[in-house]
């Protein structure tokens, strides 16, 4: 599981390094820059190196996967923060210590219930520990409050496919491909993961091949049908007839993938 948007993380780092680092012409003439004579009249000035926050140094050490380490950076700064609250639970998600998680995103909604991004990461925990209907729940919240983002509906079409609710989750597919079509190629953000049971994983993986072949990633679409295919959940007969496949007819990573199974 990699539930975390390390885009934060990105541009946190030129930010630590540029307040840690004087800028070109920062500072004064040094002693040996100077000639003779000003050293008699001019003092030296040496500009002060301003320190990185305690919410900056845990932006870099999760950039660098130092999660125990972040979460003692966090604590150092404004118990105030419905961010830095945020950061540590995605810190805490990241070490699978789930209780703690969920207690640092509820927390950074107390104080900013309208976060869609904060919600979105509390349903992957609900989804990690298989509460799908809470997880819906947050979910739905999440898109509420910010309707454009592909992610949430992929999470969500996710959620439902383990729910066994299929033509849902499909449908929801559709949405956040036509948001984004290549939403299925973005694992940087907090995502829900695959279903516990090997049904549910080849369902999911069945529709995520149909969103795949929509964004016209046909290379990713074989894979994720292979997966299907090895979960038992759909036969080579029924891929060859379904008509969102029929981009993928003639390539010979399909042709190959189909006569595979079938010589089984």
């Amino acid at each position: 599981m990699r539930p975390i948007d390390t885009r934060r993380w990105l541009t946190a780092f030129p930010l630590v390094a540029a307040l840690a680092t004087p800028f070109p012409g920062a500072f004064a003439q040094t002693a040996a820059q100077a000639p003779p004579e000003a050293l008699k009249s001019e003092p030296v000035i040496v500009a002060p190196v301003v320190q990185p926050t305690p919410e900056q140094v845990g932006d870099a050490l999760m950039g660098h996967q130092r999660y125990q380490a972040a979460i003692e950076a966090y604590k150092k700064a404004p118990r105030d923060s419905a961010d830095v609250w945020n950061m540590m639970g995605i810190a805490y998600q990241m070490m699978f210590n789930q209780h703690d998680a969920i207690r640092c995103y509820q927390t950074s909604l107390r104080m900013n219930p309208r976060n869609a991004h904060v919600l979105n990461n509390l349903a992957t925990v609900y989804d990690s520990l298989r509460d799908y209907g809470a997880a819906e729940r947050m979910y739905h919240r999440a898109i509420k409050l910010d309707p454009h983002s592909a992610l949430f509906y992929k999470n969500l079409g996710t959620n439902l496919l383990a729910q066994h609710k299929y033509k849902k989750g499909w449908e929801v597919y559709k949405t956040a491909l036509t948001i984004d079509p290549h939403v299925f190629e973005d694992h940087s953000s907090p995502r829900a993961e695959n279903p516990a049971s090997t049904k549910d994983r080849g369902a999911m993986n069945y529709y995520m091949a149909k969103g795949c072949v929509r964004a016209g990633m046909n290379d990713c679409a074989i894979e994720y049908l292979r997966m299907a295919l090895n979960e038992g959940y759909i036969s080579p007969k029924k891929i060859a007839a379904d008509r969102e496949f029929a981009s993928l007819r003639g390539l010979p990573a399909f042709e190959q993938l189909l006569a595979a199974q079938q010589a089984r």
